[in-house]
């Protein structure tokens, strides 16, 4: 694990469960083979060396009759199975009254449709496995709730062109994903902009940002690349990013022009 966090509430639903079958009578094989997995699988878990997945902990309650407290667990477990880096940005985009971001090199993670953030980790070098894949994406998905939240947040995103023209994972994943954009277009609270390839003049050249208003007035930046993530904290830094995004707003097409132009990439897709 990545982090004493997740490890202490992987060790705390690992405990649980040991205590929960002791008190059944039955051994670590035996719980195995009633909820359907391996001997060597629940000991991982119960030394919270494995993340057990929410079909394992619905099982061994009824199994054990935990009377709902191993299944009570799942949400933890969830959350603990997302990378450190991810949970601390989705507690600030949460926080967040308007969140603003740049993405040049591949859709926006809070924008990507599940089946574009899988086929975005299949492509990472040295490839993860398939558990960590599900984890990445489980994690992603998990922070569009940003959508959702009450009160509502104001949302921009700025999508460079070439973005929105790159097939990741193939024609029908980038016609699903453009269709998602259309859909997120037309929330009163989020805007989407596009960069085209033509300007000349482009303040996004220093590569792709995220910029987050907190509800305590604070303002953030947020920098991503290759396997680094980075928070901005300084005011000077983060005034430089909020200037460039600006800038780079205005570069763009208008959220009307942007809208027309999704369409007519997908259009071009049929």
């Amino acid at each position: 694990m990545e982090d004493e966090e997740a490890e202490a509430v992987l060790r705390t639903v690992g405990r649980q469960i040991k205590m929960w079958r002791e008190a059944a009578g039955k051994k670590q094989g035996e719980l195995g083979a009633a909820i359907g997995y391996g001997e060597e699988m629940v000991s991982s878990v119960e030394r919270g060396r494995r993340i057990p997945k929410p079909d394992f902990l619905d099982k061994a309650d009824e199994v054990l009759r935990a009377g709902g407290m191993l299944s009570a667990m799942k949400k933890d477990v969830e959350e603990a199975r997302y990378p450190k880096n991810v949970r601390d940005l989705a507690k600030l985009e949460d926080e967040a009254v308007d969140l603003g971001a740049y993405a040049s090199h591949h859709i926006h993670g809070l924008l990507q449709t599940p089946e574009y953030t899988r086929e975005l980790y299949l492509m990472r070098r040295p490839p993860y496995t398939e558990d960590e894949i599900d984890r990445h994406v489980a994690a992603r998905v998990a922070r569009k709730t940003v959508f959702e939240r009450t009160p509502r947040p104001q949302l921009t995103f700025v999508q460079e062109e070439a973005t929105l023209r790159r097939p990741i994972g193939g024609k029908m994943v980038l016609r699903r994903q453009l269709e998602h954009l259309l859909e997120i277009g037309k929330l009163r609270h989020a805007v989407i902009q596009v960069m085209p390839i033509e300007r000349e003049d482009h303040a996004g050249m220093g590569g792709s940002l995220q910029l987050l208003k907190l509800r305590d007035g604070k303002t953030l930046g947020h920098l991503e690349v290759q396997f680094l993530s980075r928070l901005i904290s300084d005011p000077r830094q983060v005034q430089t990013l909020e200037m460039n995004y600006g800038m780079i707003r205005a570069q763009a097409l208008t959220p009307r022009e942007s809208l027309a132009f999704i369409e007519k990439l997908l259009g071009e897709q049929a």
